[in-house]
């Protein structure tokens, strides 16, 4: 390994950290500026608004949903990625990346042209039978659960790699089912890469905003997510409002991380 001279270390450092402050600590400081510029006084104007207050709850309902649909299904498919060997099994790969590579807006375009109630392939059936999809709850699950879907899998599958089957082999040799050997064995060793997957995809859920915008009809009080809220509120004015529902989001994003950080093993820090 080469050895850098001190000064380029400390210019790659000075690099780094003014990157990440342009990028990330300059905006969310002067967000959080904006935000208690008259004290608490616009958090908690905010949180009296009956339409941030529903903005609020219907996305911590659908990011919950999404969250737990995305674990269930991101571990499920990492076991058959890791575990086993199939046709087609490169292109399933390749298709739980579609997610990173394509626009939420085109995700819920595409959505829209499938369960739209007029013209969509199963839109009309669905409605006829009492279920609607768009313009929902539904519509904004499965746009969030789409956009998340690999945060789950992309932390699951390298862990699931590096530990190998030797020990789950053990555990059938010695008669324990697949069931048994999933709780016992396998679980144990991926656990921190499933919470890494779930705080990551809580948080990309909780900030989705073009497909969900695409799919829900932004009705305040009714299909209006919190990100559609800050658009909503900035856009009519009322930056105040904006600023504090932004500013709710990020500190959920950091305590979901900090709490992890907290949760982590000592083992695991080294």
């Amino acid at each position: 390994m080469v050895e850098l001279p001190t000064p380029l270390k400390w210019m790659l450092r000075v690099i780094a950290v003014g990157y990440v402050g342009l990028l990330v600590a300059w905006p969310l400081g002067m967000l959080t500026k904006r935000t208690f510029a008259d004290g608490l006084t616009t958090l908690t104007d905010a949180l009296t608004d009956s339409d941030v207050v529903n903005a609020l709850q219907l996305t911590a309902r659908v990011a919950v949903v999404a969250v737990i649909i995305n674990l269930v299904f991101g571990v499920t498919i990492s076991l058959l990625l890791v575990r086993y060997e199939f046709p087609g099994k490169r292109a399933l790969s390749a298709l739980v990346d579609l997610p990173l590579a394509v626009s939420p807006v085109v995700v819920g375009l595409a959505l829209l042209l499938v369960y739209n109630g007029r013209t969509g392939w199963f839109g009309p059936t669905l409605e006829s039978g009492g279920f609607t999809v768009m313009f929902a709850t539904p519509a904004l699950v499965m746009a969030t659960c789409f956009v998340a879907l690999p945060l789950v899998i992309r932390e699951v599958v390298p862990t699931l790699e590096e530990i190998g089957d030797d020990q789950e082999q053990a555990a059938r040799s010695l008669g324990a089912n697949g069931p048994q050997t999933f709780w016992r064995i396998t679980l144990p060793s991926i656990k921190w890469a499933v919470v890494y997957g779930v705080v990551l995809s809580l948080a990309r859920s909780v900030g989705e905003f073009g497909a969900v915008k695409v799919v829900s009809g932004n009705l305040s009080g009714q299909t209006q997510t919190a990100t559609l809220a800050v658009e909503a509120k900035y856009q009519g004015f009322d930056q105040p409002t904006a600023y504090a529902i932004a500013f709710l989001l990020v500190l959920v994003s950091i305590a979901c991380l900090v709490v992890v950080a907290f949760l982590r093993p000592s083992s695991a820090k080294k």
